[in-house]
């Protein structure tokens, strides 16, 4: 037992003692050795990196995928009096110069960013100057492409970790599959003894799946709710129900509120603070909520709608019972809500001609073997959403066609906040002269001045990197206002193989093998559901977890309840006819605005109501027939357009 790290968790935390797992994995950090921890979800998975940090030397950097879960650290730590700061897209000037001040000034020992904070290049000039003891990736699933929310920007953690020769990594998770958890460790070249996996069977909490009919829904929520004491947390798919459900529970005497992404971020803090402060006793809430909320005792978790994957399911129903106490997970089952779940997967495969406008811009755009790129553009013109379209770069990058090299910010204002005499005498010699050009070179109107790197970088010896920085400390002498937008990413091509003649079809076969894996893990979602077999222990399995009881006897398949999940009522069928004129209006509608024919999956996106960039920018939504089939799951008016669209269509892209 190590006194020292028993009396730091007592003195800084107020813990007497450690949760399983947690002392394994702190140690093994403060050993230099790169860990992976696979707790439940509230199981304490954060205080193995925020103990660790105040161990090290030098700062510890963490990566986390929300916005809402690093505020919800940065308030945990702060109350414990330990310096940790974020670098967000929040801060006003004056609060980044800050943040900036004391981390080099060796104040701050946690600095926590999301992923898309290094494409940032006035960040990574920042970061590169500052000794990190440790890299610490939160969600780490993510960084699998086996894994249930995979970002692809996660993917280049381990390049970015080489690049600032970071000596230690933690990867922290509560839901990796065997498959996943070994991908990730693979990544970051972290030995297998070095993986710590607590069991994932928890035996407070009492699972029930409840087959409901849709008109019976309202009621039967209504009935578990009354049934229970204390808080709890009802899960809706879409914003519109959050606000529905929140408004019939209030009206039946039930203290509840509404809570979205849709809500401005005072109206999120106020709900979440009465909710903490027992105010409220039910949240009904998308998947927005949930993430970092540290209430023990929240009693109950119900699924209005169905969760996206076993994965979600896992992570939302772990937000009970953190006490130990009995805690009662419900989901309301049925099958009416498959199809859109189904439907966010299908709207982000691109099409094959859509990946094909990617290459051939690419191609047509490289100069010396560079190519420049500013997404929101690129995903407009090739109708491609802006994840998959990531997903796609990263793909080229992994097959060795493009290679990053650096981003940066296609527009720098400045304003001045003393005279350019003034700013200049702070500065002797040549850095005199240096700052000199670089106001030389802004051309001012008024108050703003915007930046023209290329002239001045053409009649000035000197490199980008350099006039960021100086733009930076100027910044921070509180000498200019600075700011920058317009994210431009650059890469290096091998022309020659992005010339590879079947290169769209292989990176499109990738994204139709991902659709069919998605979509497979909602079929599983369903089957688990209606299994026959103890949920808990099933569950338990599905996260390599082998130690669970073969039946818990606290759940509603060992209570003899197994679910059999059915449609409410059969979905509208649109006949032929409609389909034909609906089709026939958008193909009006479009003509002459579209260099490529419509396919199929057009013609698929449109009936089924699936937002694609092309739709928005066409005010596609507003014609009739827009969504008509959205009760219909998308195999079944993809078969009904193939027979119906075929002849005319045939050899389309």
């Amino acid at each position: 037992m190590n006194s020292a790290l028993y009396s730091q968790l007592q003195n800084s935390f107020g813990f007497s003692q450690f949760r399983p797992g947690q002392e394994q994995t702190i140690q093994q950090l403060l050993e230099q050795q790169s860990s992976l921890a696979i707790f439940p979800t509230g199981s304490g998975k954060s205080l193995c990196y925020q103990l660790t940090a105040l161990q090290l030397p030098h700062l510890t950097l963490v990566v986390s995928p929300l916005l809402a879960l690093i505020k919800d650290q940065l308030e945990f730590l702060a109350s414990k009096g330990i310096a940790a700061a974020s670098i967000d897209s929040t801060l006003s000037a004056d609060e980044h110069r800050q943040v900036v001040q004391d981390i080099h000034a060796g104040k701050t020992k946690i600095l926590m960013v999301s992923v898309e904070r290094f494409k940032n290049e006035r960040f990574r000039q920042f970061i590169n100057s500052v000794p990190l003891s440790m890299l610490v990736v939160d969600e780490a699933h993510c960084i699998s492409e086996w894994g249930h929310n995979f970002r692809p920007d996660y993917l280049k953690l381990p390049v970015y970790r080489q690049e600032l020769n970071i000596p230690l990594v933690l990867l922290l998770t509560a839901t990796a599959t065997r498959q996943v958890k070994n991908d990730m460790a693979k990544k970051f070249e972290i030995a297998p003894q070095h993986i710590v996996q607590t069991g994932f069977y928890r035996k407070n909490l009492d699972l029930s799946v409840v087959p409901v009919n849709a008109t019976e829904k309202n009621h039967t929520l209504l009935k578990l709710v009354k049934q229970q004491q204390g808080a709890g947390i009802i899960y809706v798919t879409r914003q519109q129900s959050a606000e529905q459900v929140a408004q019939y529970l209030a009206a039946q005497g039930v203290s509840a509120a509404a809570y979205h992404a849709g809500f401005d971020s005072e109206r999120r803090q106020q709900i979440q603070a009465q909710f903490m402060a027992n105010q409220v006793q039910v949240i009904v809430a998308t998947i927005a909520f949930g993430m970092g909320i540290d209430k023990a005792n929240i009693r109950f978790v119900i699924h209005y709608d169905l969760p996206k994957s076993i994965e979600n399911y896992s992570q939302e129903i772990g937000r009970a019972g953190r006490d130990g106490l009995s805690a009662h997970c419900y989901t309301l089952a049925n099958l009416d809500g498959i199809n859109t779940v189904e439907n966010f997967v299908y709207g982000d495969t691109p099409e094959l001609s859509a990946i094909q406008s990617v290459l051939d811009s690419i191609a047509s755009e490289v100069n010396n073997q560079r190519w420049e790129v500013q997404l929101n553009p690129l995903s407009n013109a090739t109708n491609i959403k802006q994840l998959p379209l990531k997903t796609l770069l990263v793909q080229l990058e992994l097959k060795q066609i493009i290679k990053p090299l650096y981003a940066y910010f296609a527009e720098f204002k400045l304003k001045l906040l003393h005279s350019k005499e003034d700013i200049v005498a702070h500065f002797n010699a040549e850095r005199s002269e240096f700052i000199n050009a670089i106001f030389h070179h802004t051309n001012f109107k008024k108050v703003w001045g915007e930046l023209d790197f290329h002239s001045l970088l053409t009649s000035y010896a000197c490199d980008r990197s350099r006039v960021v920085s100086a733009l930076e400390y100027l910044q921070e002498q509180q000498l200019i206002v600075l700011e920058t937008k317009g994210m431009t990413e650059a890469f290096s091509v091998d022309t020659e193989k992005l010339q590879q003649a079947e290169l769209a079809s292989t990176l499109h076969r990738y994204f139709v093998d991902k659709e069919e894996k998605e979509v497979k893990r909602i079929a599983t979602l369903i089957r688990f559901f209606e299994l026959d077999k103890c949920l808990s222990h099933n569950l338990s399995r599905y996260f390599d977890d082998q130690q669970s009881p073969a039946q818990c006897s606290h759940c509603s398949v060992c209570r003899g309840q197994t679910a059999k999940l059915a449609y409410s009522k059969p979905p509208r069928v649109v006949s032929d006819e409609e389909l034909l004129h609906y089709t026939l209006g958008l193909e009006q509608h479009l003509q002459g605005k579209t260099p490529q024919p419509l396919t199929i999956e057009s013609y698929c996106r449109f009936l089924a109501g699936i937002s694609v960039p092309f739709f928005g920018r066409h005010k596609i939504k507003q014609l009739p027939g827009f969504a008509c089939c959205e009760e219909q799951r998308y195999a079944t008016i993809r078969e009904s357009l193939q027979r119906l669209k075929a002849p005319s269509n045939d050899g389309a892209p």
